[in-house]
């Protein structure tokens, strides 16, 4: 399936039309984003970075990542695209490794 149209828009349609958002509850979206963080993690201890999706890949679950993301933004009524550049932009201009050890 190709997404058409506004990215963020579409795919929060599709997570409404499969029922996610029945009962919103913005405590375990966040944490559904942070268990695709970690099912990566898991994927790269395994060396799975790669892949074709369905393997559970490193990429797919950043994807999945992601698009948890745009979900939650569109839920609540932002567009994450532009945040993405007003923080990029906000980034470039703080000093090497944000003037921390790590």
């Amino acid at each position: 399936m190709k997404i058409t149209g506004d990215k963020q828009q579409e795919i929060h349609r599709i997570a409404v039309r499969h029922g996610f958002w029945e009962n919103p509850n913005i405590g375990e979206k966040i944490a559904l984003i942070h268990s695709e963080l970690s099912e990566g993690l898991e994927a790269a201890r395994k060396n799975k970075f790669l892949g074709i999706i369905g393997e559970h890949s490193l990429m797919e679950e950043l994807a999945d990542c992601v698009i948890r993301c745009y979900d939650l933004a569109e839920y609540l009524g932002d567009d994450l695209d532009s945040v993405i550049e007003a923080k990029m932009s906000y980034n470039f201009k703080r000093p090497y490794k944000h003037g921390k050890e790590f």
